[in-house]
């Protein structure tokens, strides 16, 4: 009797970190705007934990559910996208942060305050 893709043993585990690793890469899409820092760091963790739990289960794919390892999938693809977003967000912040500090400085302050 050979045994279907989708039909749990009984032996099978949830993947460790499996539903962390979503909830943290979801996380990191909505907190991208957070001025790129929380983003950043919330998809940098959810991606470290994903290729723990891919590892894990590369080395023994029969002991976890194929439910946990696509969610650990969509959570290190949704870290991925929160970070791409993060580090856009964070660029895009310190450009605007130069231009104004680069507006106001040259700025002829001297000349305002003396009239």
């Amino acid at each position: 009797m050979e045994i279907q893709e989708g039909t749990p043993q009984i032996n099978q585990q949830s993947l460790p970190n499996a539903t962390g690793v979503l909830v943290l890469g979801i996380l990191s899409i909505v907190f991208c705007f957070c001025y790129g820092f929380v983003g950043a760091i919330l998809g940098i963790i959810a991606i470290v934990l994903a290729g723990k739990a891919n590892k894990l289960y590369q080395a023994n794919p029969d002991s976890y559910t194929l439910s946990s390892f696509k969610n650990m999938k969509a959570g290190r693809i949704c870290g991925i996208i929160g970070l791409s977003l993060s580090s856009l967000y964070l660029i895009y912040f310190i450009i605007v942060i130069a231009f104004y500090g680069t507006l106001l400085s040259s700025m002829p302050w001297e000349e305002m305050m003396n009239q």
